[in-house]
């Protein structure tokens, strides 16, 4: 699972996936494709992945009515997983993640059992505590591993969508369980990431707990969520 991920690693995807070259298609297209995704890191969904992203964004929008940014975001934070079906494997998509080029701490998610064979972890720099990083230099200048997370994160970039900074944070950060849920990490941030940390949070109740078996009815949101959709990032993007 964690053997592979590794500060080279990352570098080379980014290298491969940061450019947007692989496909162009609408969000709302890229949505739909999710449903042909089993995502085998989570056991709650047995249903179309398009589902939960509804359900999340209908959570927001219920608690949240005056922030549509919010809302669409709850729509679109797993659309990176469409990665699986382009040949990416799945432990390079989905699950937890966490900074490389340091110490991974603790508090990552099989932390003491799936590392073992990760060249990072007796690298002499790559294995202290800030390795290659500044002491508060802040998550927009930390390496983190490859997945869903970080590639959705790229893709508003490359395509100039203008989701606010807090809703970027939350694409960037949801699955970056050991900092938000672990309070891990902490010597690297900035004062931005202690602001922006309240509202990560804030989106991990909806992402965790918004999954149940009461299905939306789809079809009759989907003209509310195309109308965010079209006054954030509009279009057919570059993935």
């Amino acid at each position: 699972m964690h053997t592979h991920q590794t500060l080279d690693f990352v570098k080379r995807k980014h290298a491969e996936w940061s450019g947007c070259t692989h496909a162009k298609m609408t969000m709302m297209e890229a949505i739909d494709c999710l449903d042909q995704l089993v995502d085998e890191s989570d056991p709650d969904v047995d249903f179309p992945n398009s589902f939960h992203a509804f359900q999340t964004a209908e959570g927001i929008r219920a608690l949240h009515p005056d922030k549509d940014w919010f809302q669409l975001v709850g729509l679109i934070h797993d659309v990176g997983k469409i990665m699986a079906l382009w040949g990416e494997p799945q432990w390079a998509v989905v699950g937890d993640t966490f900074p490389v080029g340091c110490k991974f701490q603790d508090s990552i998610v099989f932390r003491d059992t799936t590392f073992k064979e990760n060249p990072d972890l007796i690298d002499t720099v790559l294995s202290t505590e800030c390795g290659i990083y500044k002491p508060k230099c802040g998550l927009e200048n930390v390496l983190m591993s490859w997945g869903h997370d970080e590639y959705l994160y790229q893709v508003m970039k490359f395509n100039e969508c203008s989701i606010p900074e807090e809703g970027l944070y939350m694409i960037r950060f949801h699955s970056f369980y050991p900092w938000h849920c672990g309070n891990s990490y902490t010597h690297l941030c900035d004062d931005k990431d202690r602001s922006m940390l309240p509202w990560v949070k804030e989106f991990n109740k909806f992402d965790l707990y918004t999954k149940s078996e009461e299905l939306p009815d789809v079809e009759s949101l989907r003209p509310y969520y195309q109308s965010l959709i079209d006054k954030y990032c509009p279009g057919v993007l570059q993935w």
